[in-house]
């Protein structure tokens, strides 16, 4: 039966409805499902995509200025950085890890398995950073960009190869090597200073850290950006004298070579300013290769390493006498036998000297006249005199790690503990201490806080901060004076005639102490610490230079034979620079020593700690141990002395390597 034309039209309509409510449909639920999706990525996942989206876009990097730089007093550079570059991977970038680590290792000879390892460890960290090769100069950088080079690839940035790109960085410089070493210390990788000034003035060296915001285009193209607000670094300006450091570090290796010593140390200092011209400690190291030096050797053992001082305590003991005007330097002392007891122990002097005024007691290092002023003083007023002068307290100079030293208090002391402190036992000193006490003395008795540090500078090249050091009246002006002529006597007719000078007056004093043998406890009669620390001119001191020798093996080992050469050399050398006016006439350069009066251990005494009973029945005496007397001619020295400030510029424009024995070993100085 046929279907009315009516009922067709109708059908028509009714199918061209559907298929509109299909597509209307079909529409409602894609653009629904297009809403769900952007819902989803907008809304739940807005924080994620946005993450990526700055990842792909921006990025922020944290550069760091160059570390400060650290000058001699003359503004010669001693420590300072220079710019470098450091090629890295980001392994976000990279497809295939492992042919790019063949393909950067056969550019760059290294080895491919390795850097493989790391670029897939990195990748699976989702690190965006891990260097390839680190502190590059521009030449080698520029060489790395050329092996690198990928024809077909298009990159903002060199290296011209997928997912490489350099970073700024900075290397530590110290051109002259190993001078002043433990002073300067140095600074690792990370810029963080690990000994000397670089650590103890690390916040101010250490370069801001920069951010830096970079937007870039699809192509990695940098077209902005975006430098946060920073603070430069400080430059440090030292007291140090570089020509005269170097004066000092020669004068020294010489020595401890000569004389088969295990190490030694020289101080230089301006009794009237406390500034430190030179301090010098050999064996050394060089910081450019910090990791070939010894960890003995990059300590600063002027300040790190302590020793019993023997005779040149000597200061203090008639220092206190003279204080509380006890004597004066010609009145008369008599040492009767040459021996004394107290509290049932022995003392003697190596050699009896007799009725003597108190100038020749002291220069002929006498140790009964030393004790019998101790036990006329009183142990209160002595040990206020050793806290006085700043022993058994830190000196405050700006260098890090140093000790204290060792003084005990009247309380805990034996029965002979001041005859033994008298003489420069019981009680531990560093080097700078004991220079500190005899820049006192020619400072007219007032003492100079010690420093190294002259001026802190900022990046407008103005001093920032300058060091005033304290200063403190520690004995009166006339006990100063006293001392000086007595210690001017030890230098002319005492143990120390072989620090005399040409054209100059000096004044100091030996030590020679026994070092104790922890293994034994007790003293061991071939390890002396040898010392001299001197001044000059005598009446109005420009310099103080204190030498200390550890364990010197090799001919004379006392601290007028040992250590008073060194004296010679260093202050002649340094007074004539400074153009000091003459006051003495000059003299032959070669000076007959046999007159010279050793300081020489009693034979009943080599085995024993101070204190310990002997064998025979005796007990143990501290006193000052030495060889026996030998004539002897001082020479003059046939090394080429630097005299002249010119001289040493030119030589440190060559750069000259200050080559350093790395052969003997060193360790904390026992007592």
């Amino acid at each position: 039966m046929k279907r009315s034309p009516k009922s067709r039209k109708k059908n028509l309509r009714q199918v061209a409805f559907t298929r509109f409510m299909l597509i209307v449909a079909f529409f409602v639920l894609w653009i629904g499902g297009i809403s769900v999706r952007l819902f989803h990525l907008q809304v739940t996942q807005h924080a994620w995509l946005k993450e990526k989206a700055v990842d792909l876009r921006q990025d922020v990097k944290h550069d760091r200025m160059l570390r400060g730089t650290i000058f001699d007093r003359n503004e010669r550079a001693l420590a300072m950085s220079l710019p470098v570059k450091t090629l890295y991977a980001n392994p976000s970038e990279i497809t295939d890890t492992d042919a790019a680590a063949k393909a950067i290792a056969k550019a760059l000879k290294l080895d491919a398995g390795q850097l493989a390892a790391q670029l897939r460890q990195g990748k699976e960290g989702n690190k965006k950073y891990v260097a390839i090769a680190k502190k590059l100069d521009d030449e080698i950088a520029q060489k790395y960009n050329k092996a690198l080079d990928t024809p077909d690839l298009k990159k903002g940035d060199l290296p011209n190869f997928t997912g490489l790109h350099w970073k700024e960085d900075q290397k530590r410089s110290y051109p002259y090597n190993t001078l002043a070493a433990q002073v300067i210390g140095f600074s690792n990788a990370e810029d963080d200073g690990k000994a000397g000034v670089e650590q103890s003035q690390d916040d101010i060296l250490h370069g801001a850290v920069i951010r830096k915001l970079q937007e870039r285009d699809r192509l990695g193209r940098v077209y902005d950006e975006t430098t946060s607000e920073r603070e430069k670094p400080s430059d440090i300006v030292l007291t140090i004298n570089s020509a005269y450091q170097y004066m000092a570090e020669q004068a020294l290796e010489k020595q401890v070579r000569v004389s088969g010593a295990k190490s030694g140390m020289v101080i230089v200092m301006v009794p009237k300013t406390g500034e430190i011209l030179a301090m010098a400690n050999y064996p050394s190291f060089d910081p450019n290769i910090i990791t070939e030096a010894a960890s003995e050797h990059i300590s600063n053992k002027a300040i790190q390493s302590v020793y019993s001082p023997g005779s040149v305590f000597k200061l203090v003991t008639y220092g206190s006498g003279l204080e509380k005007k006890l004597f004066t330097p010609n009145d008369m002392i008599d040492s009767g036998n040459g021996t004394i007891m107290v509290a049932d122990r022995k003392f003697s002097d190596s050699h009896g000297v007799g009725r003597v005024n108190y100038s020749q007691a002291f220069a002929l290092s006498s140790n009964v006249c030393a004790i019998k002023t101790a036990l006329g003083v009183g142990k209160d007023d002595f040990y206020s005199l050793v806290q006085r002068l700043g022993f058994g307290s830190r000196t405050g100079v700006e260098l890090p790690g140093e000790i204290q030293g060792l003084v005990r208090s009247p309380e805990k002391w034996n029965g002979d503990s001041l005859a033994s402190m008298s003489i420069g036992y019981e009680i531990d000193v560093t080097a700078l201490q004991i220079t500190g006490a005899f820049a006192t003395i020619a400072n007219d008795g007032v003492r100079v806080q010690p420093h190294i540090i002259k001026e802190i500078r900022g990046s407008n090249e103005q001093p920032k901060t300058i060091t005033e050091p304290k200063q403190t009246q520690v004995v009166s002006a006339q006990t100063a004076r006293d001392l000086r002529t007595m210690l001017r006597q030890v230098v002319l007719t005492g143990t120390g005639k072989r620090a005399q000078l040409n054209g100059y007056t000096a004044a100091g004093k030996t030590g020679t102490a026994w070092k104790f043998n922890a293994k034994s406890k007790s003293v061991d009669s071939s390890k002396y610490i040898s010392s001299f620390i001197g001044m000059a001119p005598a009446d109005n001191p420009e310099i103080v230079v204190a030498v200390v020798m550890d364990e010197p093996k090799v001919g004379g080992r006392d601290g007028g034979m040992v250590s008073a050469p060194v004296f010679r050399e260093v202050a002649q050398q340094i007074l004539e620079d400074m153009k000091v006016a003459k006051d003495a006439p000059f003299k032959q350069e070669t000076l007959v020593a046999s007159n010279d009066i050793p300081e020489t251990p009693p034979v009943d005494a080599i085995k024993a700690k101070p204190g310990d009973k002997t064998e025979k029945g005796t007990t143990a005496k501290p006193t000052d141990p030495a060889d026996k007397n030998k004539t002897k001619d001082i020479k003059k020295t046939t090394d080429k002395k630097l005299d002249a400030k010119g001289k040493m510029t030119a030589i440190f424009k060559r750069r000259l390597t200050l080559k350093r024995s790395q052969n003997g070993q060193t360790r904390k100085l026992e007592t």
